[in-house]
């Protein structure tokens, strides 16, 4: 048994490239060597920007011999079936095995040296490799045919133990050398094998494991944000940018100018983490500190003050530039800027921003003044109105909030809301619209329920983000994405398998999320927009653990536009099946269903090509032709007491039922119609449904159809399992 070292060295791989690469190539390798009939005991992989590596552990000298069948022609085939039979295999005819009348090979496979799989194996992989981009080089990249890599490819360390496996990609030949840090140690390093890979390198300041790498930048930087009073904020996907971006990496601390903190936190925060790839810092009071934490690449004599200097200088221009665009930006008002949105095309067919800014001022006011939103939770601070007793961000709506305001806010917050799409910061730092034009709102000294409506009506963004709660923002979030689910689906503009061009889905969460939040009760759509909410329901609804069994019987009844309700017999159905009367209603409601498939399924069956115990009940024909036969046999024959039992039931739980249902208290529906278990098995135990006499017969199945009635009325329980 032996290890196998490969590295593949090359020019600067992209940091955000590196860990799929390496879970590439590992995956690659185990995939070739299966195909060899070969496994590592475990495989090792390593990234940094300049090399990928991996190390199969404990590879046997060579694969085992193996035997392979092949099925043949019948023996009675013609000659020529069999000649290509024996061309496939390469065997003589006196080496086939006659088994029943057909031809079988049986080809003896001899093992293989590990040392050749491995040659053919490893530029396989190179070739195939799946980088998201690669480029060609050189003269060779006149051709299609030649090699395609993340970055020219420029030397190849491949070592089954302490032999060189031969290899030659597109003239680059494997061999035993390799390259050290680019400036602590350019020249060539010897590797002796697996062994010593990782350990001559770091000799030469390469630390080949991005994990090490990681962990030396998260700890050094918070050693020094705690050196110099500060606190590091947390960012585990800065500090995997910064050990893809070094092979050595030392972390150093700077300071800027605190005059630079007059800009919004986050604008500075964007600055350092997305333009400069800097960790950001907090003081003990919780805000920005006026220092940031770099990642050099290598120890310098000087401790890193040049760098931290250099790096300095480039951040102090870069917020500077921040600095004087929201100086500049703070000279128009809101108002103005949002004029310019009138040259801004929002879809060829939909027009300009400026008119998706008029519909949705139009729909948040609509959604005020129909009572959907309402004023309950807003304060007079909010509302920007001045109030003898405003003194607590606690006060009640009734100290100055009206219906006519809310609206007037929300038409306004809505009117103003993408203006800030035309600011300079936001077009420096795209990712801040919305948070700008709430900043820039402020500034004006506009109302702080139009600010915070602005700053934050393109939430929820995504699982795990905040729902607006407060009125006037509900109303403009909604509106907003009301209003681009209405306006896409309305020219034929939904999303197609996987492609969402317009984020659709994301709208239609958010939509959901801030109506079952607010509990907010209205239509919200029809037609197949409301089949779309329907399906992105149900996938929010499984992620958060609910049954989709359950989630199909609710929406199996079809029918619904409000999402509240249709959450709430969701929920209540998650809590009422797992209970002793849940049990008992969907043991009872089974057992009646599965009787009825037995006495009227075939009809159902025939009608339907459904399986379900329901089918039967569910066909129209079959329903009507038990309304038919009741009728032609009026029930004037003397009830058996379970049979009369079980309609006393019924008439008692239906009305229970339905009253719960109108007042929306579902589990109420669920424990009236459990009651109803004893009377069925009752009657199924001394009562027979399909009895020779064709009035007890209907008459009986029109009992059967009133219980399923009475059931689905809440959800379709054929569809729950159990």
């Amino acid at each position: 048994m032996a290890d196998f070292l490969l590295e593949l060295l090359c020019e600067e791989i992209p940091a955000r490239m590196q860990a799929k690469a390496s879970e590439d190539l590992a995956r690659l390798f185990a995939e070739k060597l299966a195909e060899a009939g070969l496994k590592a005991e475990r495989l090792t992989s390593y990234v940094t920007p300049r090399r990928l590596a991996l190390i199969a552990h404990g590879l046997p000298a060579q694969t085992q011999a193996v035997s392979e069948e092949y099925k043949g022609p019948r023996t009675s085939a013609p000659a020529q079936a069999l000649e290509g039979f024996l061309r496939k295999t390469g065997l003589a005819q006196d080496q086939l095995e006659d088994r029943d009348g057909v031809w079988f090979a049986v080809v003896e496979k001899p093992g293989r040296a590990t040392v050749d799989v491995l040659a053919e194996a490893v530029p396989a992989i190179v070739r195939a490799f799946p980088w998201p981009k690669s480029m060609r080089w050189g003269d060779a990249s006149a051709t299609t045919e030649s090699l395609r890599w993340v970055r020219p490819l420029q030397g190849i360390v491949a070592i089954f133990g302490e032999d060189l496996v031969d290899i030659e990609i597109e003239g680059v030949r494997s061999g035993y050398g390799t390259l050290g840090h680019r400036f602590h140690h350019p020249g060539e390093i010897t590797i002796g094998g697996a062994q010593d890979y990782a350990g001559k390198l770091r000799a030469c300041h390469v630390i080949v494991d991005q994990e090490e790498r990681k962990a030396i930048i998260e700890a050094r930087a918070r050693a020094l944000a705690a050196e110099a009073g500060f606190e590091l904020i947390e960012d585990r996907g800065l500090v995997a940018e910064n050990a893809g971006l070094t092979e050595w990496p030392v972390p150093l601390l700077g300071r800027f100018d605190p005059a630079f903190l007059e800009v919004p936190p986050e604008v500075i925060q964007l600055t350092l983490r997305i333009n400069q790839k800097y960790f950001v810092l907090r003081d003990g009071a919780g805000k920005l500190a006026p220092a940031f934490i770099c990642t050099a690449n290598i120890d310098a004599v000087d401790g890193g003050a040049a760098i931290v200097a250099g790096n300095g200088k480039v951040l102090a221009a870069r917020l500077s530039d921040a600095r004087f665009f929201w100086e500049q930006d703070k000279k128009v008002p809101l108002a103005e800027q949002a004029k310019k949105l009138a040259r801004i095309t929002f879809h060829e067919k939909l027009g300009t921003v400026a008119d998706k800014v008029d519909r949705v001022a139009k729909l948040a006011r609509w959604l005020v003044e129909e009572g959907i939103v309402t004023p309950a939770t807003v304060t007079p601070a909010q509302a920007g109105v001045s109030s003898p007793g405003a003194s607590t961000p606690e006060m009640p709506a009734s100290a100055g909030m009206t219906r006519e305001t809310l609206a007037d806010l929300a038409e306004q917050a809505a009117r103003l809301a993408k203006a800030d799409l035309v600011t300079e910061m936001v077009g420096e730092f795209p990712e801040l619209q919305g948070l700008m034009g709430g900043y820039y709102a402020r500034e004006e000294g506009l109302p702080d329920a139009v600010a915070d409506a602005i700053r934050d009506h393109y939430k929820p963004v995504g699982q795990g983000d905040a729902v607006p709660t407060a009125p006037v923002t509900v109303a403009v979030s909604l509106a907003d994405k009301l209003d681009t689910l209405r306006s896409f689906f309305g020219i034929d503009e939904k999303p197609t398998g996987s492609r969402d061009p317009f984020a659709l889905r994301r709208a239609a969460l958010g939509v959901i999320q801030i109506v079952t939040e607010n509990d907010l009760r209205f239509p919200v759509a029809e037609g197949d927009l409301l089949d779309f909410f329907a399906d992105r329901l149900k996938v929010q609804q499984k992620e958060a653990g609910v049954r989709h069994d359950l989630i199909d019987a609710v929406f199996a009844l079809g029918g619904e536009d409000d999402l509240v309700r249709l959450l709430a017999r969701v929920k209540a159905l998650q809590n009422f099946v797992t209970t002793d009367d849940g049990a008992n209603l969907l043991a009872g409601y089974k057992r009646a269903a599965n009787i009825l498939k037995k006495e009227a399924g075939e009809a159902g069956q025939s009608q339907t090509g459904e399986e379900d115990p329901g089918a039967a009940l569910d066909d129209p024909d079959v329903a009507e032709a038990i309304r038919v036969h009741e009728e032609a046999f009026p029930s004037a024959y003397e009830r058996e007491p379970a049979e009369a039992a079980l309609i006393a039931a019924l008439d008692a739980a239906e009305p229970r039922a339905d009253a719960a249902i109108a007042a929306e208290d579902y589990e109420g529906a669920m424990v009236a119609l459990a009651t109803l278990r004893a009377p069925i098995d009752a009657f199924f135990d001394s009562v027979t449904v399909n009895a020779a006499e064709p009035e007890k017969r209907a008459a009986r199945l029109a009992l059967l159809q009133r219980i399923y009635d009475a059931v689905h009325k809440v959800a379709d329980f054929s569809r729950i399992a159990g």
